[in-house]
């Protein structure tokens, strides 16, 4: 596996955890490193999963979130500070970046 490039390590990985039909995926920066058309492909198989399994994707690449997730919870400092739609997130802050820092900045 050390031969093949990063975006076919994922794939392979993501094939191992796949083989047993989890209920439940966990996949942590699914799309780091990928070239644009990998990361599209590993969306589009995220939304598929995600009509049939439970999927935590945990990513600090806030571009990766609105195109795969119905459900979005920011966790700072160890609790939970937004639970809810993504798309209602970035209406009420304009972006998911303004609202994360809105969540998540500590006063100076």
């Amino acid at each position: 596996m050390s031969k093949l490039s990063k975006g076919y390590r994922q794939r392979v990985s993501m094939a191992q955890a796949l083989l047993h039909d989890p209920e439940v995926l966990i996949m942590d920066e699914p799309t780091s490193g990928l070239d644009p058309n990998q990361i599209r492909g590993v969306r589009k198989l995220i939304r598929e999963l995600g009509q049939s399994k439970t999927i935590l994707v945990s990513t600090h690449i806030l571009q990766e979130v609105e195109p795969v997730a119905s459900r979005v919870l920011f966790i700072h400092d160890g609790r939970i500070v937004f639970d809810g739609d993504p798309s209602r997130l970035a209406t009420e802050n304009g972006t998911l970046e303004q609202a994360f820092y809105t969540l998540t900045a500590q006063p100076v």
